[in-house]
């Protein structure tokens, strides 16, 4: 009989979800590590929150576990890399939290709008200050939404209900999806701030989305809007936050989150138009009960049928595919983390196609581990190597393979990824070298040859005389150095590209002057 440990305290749900499909548990909250250390060798599961530290110690002390899950979404206390050298998988519970997570975000909106918090405390003060606390009605406005998945749907689901008008910014919705959400989609922040009445977040941290709400941002709203988060911390810059709630360019605000948790000081805290909650997105009894059930569910299934839901580590192969496929893996991310940062606009399409050996192994997890890293950096949760194709079906996006048994550019193997958003077209091609690293050979049909590693500097720009001088003259005045400078080009005077390995990231202002040297096409910094 499969046996299952739960260490941390959880919903008598996941108990009875266990005992009913015939798996043993015992419910042992707050063993101390060395106790765990000595039970762990008994158990085919364990079942977590987010108490138990699960390290690379105890996991390898773990000789019979086959599968970590853990009951929400935050995996920082599992040494993920050492479960994955010992062939245990590690699942979470990704959307348990979402509807509460949503009915928080409109708690706070409405809250808001209509200065709740600030009204009790001046009620219960023996004041009646009816005309101090005028707010501000919700249907007809505008809700502009960063990211439209799970979480950010339910909100729009509500928001629709409020007669708002939605307003969404998705780099990886199509406009399609969009349209059978029955929302506006908008693809240039510049189009999307002037247009909002109340702005929520709901998308992960990342380069890319820390501080998107930042003071720029702030000043090309209108004057009375509304900022809510409940995503992450960092997403929305809390200094000009302040600011912007001191001058009253921003009506009111609320967060949920911080860049610093526990939040114990902040200037926010001086004012009476924010509202502040300790993290309490996923804090219901409801939500709870939901993640241990889930988690409770998806265990019993691996362990009994061998079903795999929401794993973040291990693609479906054998252990005999694995040894082979891994550095085609590695490739795969590599290819997809580039494009994933660079694409802008909404995903339509994406064709993958395997030439020479690679066409030969088992592509499918190959095509996984590339959709996970494409789709990671502007989705707000749970991509992973298992549900990757899923997302990307739910978001409107065509995903198509194709197997060539020889390569048509010479290559002994070859992955090209070609992908179409609403504006164009990208395609990158990548192979191995004789040490298995993984190397781009071609962007947007120009050779090159650049290495995905660290920061990878990309220009896209028209072949011309002076461009690398000048390029270079700008990173050295920044004190950023080269370590390696890639350059291709379809002819004299045609498209050309540059990848450009580098010690330091690069500042806002140095990427604006690089756009402006002359025959720059575009600038993107990738970080691998």
């Amino acid at each position: 009989m499969a046996k299952v440990l739960i260490s941390d305290k959880m919903s008598p749900e996941a108990e009875q979800v266990f005992r009913s499909r015939g798996v043993e548990v015992d419910y042992l909250p707050g063993l101390t590590p060395e106790e765990l250390k000595a039970k762990l060798p008994n158990y085919d599961g364990i079942a977590i929150r987010s108490a138990t530290k699960l390290t690379r110690e105890l996991i390898q002390a773990a000789t019979r576990l086959k599968v970590i899950g853990r009951a929400g979404i935050g995996v920082d206390n599992v040494d993920i890399p050492a479960a994955s050298k010992q062939g245990v998988i590690v699942m979470n519970a990704p959307f348990g939290n979402s509807v509460t997570t949503a009915e928080h975000t409109m708690a706070l909106m409405l809250a808001a709008a209509r200065h709740v918090p600030a009204a009790t405390i001046s009620t219960r003060a023996g004041k009646w200050e009816k005309n101090g606390f005028m707010g501000r009605e919700l249907a007809g406005k505008t809700l502009g939404i960063i990211g439209t998945g799970n979480i950010g749907s339910l909100v729009i689901e509500r928001c629709k209900g409020m007669k708002m008008n939605i307003l969404a910014y998705d780099p990886f919705i199509s406009k399609s999806k969009a349209q059978d959400m029955e929302v506006e989609l908008v693809d240039e922040l510049d189009l999307f701030w002037p247009r909002v009445d109340v702005l929520t977040v709901h998308a992960p941290l990342t380069p890319k989305t820390r501080h998107i709400v930042n003071g720029d941002a702030l000043a090309k709203m209108k004057k009375g809007v509304i900022i809510i988060n409940c995503a992450r911390g960092g997403i929305v810059d809390e200094p000009a936050l302040y600011e912007a709630l001191k001058s009253g360019k921003v009506f009111a605000a609320g967060l949920d989150v911080f860049e610093k948790e526990p939040a114990k000081e902040s200037p926010l805290f001086e004012l009476d138009n924010v509202i502040l909650t300790p993290h309490l997105g996923a804090s219901t009894t409801e939500a709870q009960i939901k993640v241990a059930v889930q988690i409770a569910e998806q265990i019993s299934d691996f362990l009994l049928k061998g079903t795999v839901q929401n794993a973040l580590n291990i693609p479906a192969v054998s252990e005999h595919e694995l040894p082979t496929l891994r550095p085609y893996l590695n490739l795969a991310d590599k290819l997809g983390t580039t494009l994933g940062q660079l694409t802008e606009t909404g995903v339509k399409s994406i064709e993958v196609t395997y030439e020479g050996s690679v066409a030969t192994l088992s592509h499918k997890p190959i095509t996984n581990a590339l959709l996970n890293a494409l789709l990671t950096p502007m989705l707000e949760t749970g991509v992973n190597l298992v549900n990757a194709p899923l997302i990307a079906k739910e978001r409107g996006i065509d995903v198509a393979e194709v197997v060539r048994s020889q390569s048509k550019r010479g290559f002994t193997s070859l992955i090209t990824v070609t992908i179409h958003t609403e504006r164009r077209q990208r395609c990158i091609a990548g192979t191995l070298s004789y040490d298995e690293r993984p190397r781009i050979v071609s962007m947007n049909e120009v050779p090159v040859e650049a290495t995905p590693e660290g920061n990878l500097l990309f220009i896209a720009n028209q072949d011309a005389p002076g461009l690398i001088g000048r390029v270079g003259t700008l990173l050295g005045e920044a004190g950023i150095n080269i370590a390696n400078f890639h350059l291709g080009r379809t002819r004299q005077g045609g498209s050309a590209v540059a990848f450009i390995n580098i010690d330091q990231d690069v500042p806002k202002g140095v990427m604006e002057q690089l756009l402006q040297v002359p025959n720059v096409i575009e600038v993107k910094l990738v970080r691998y």
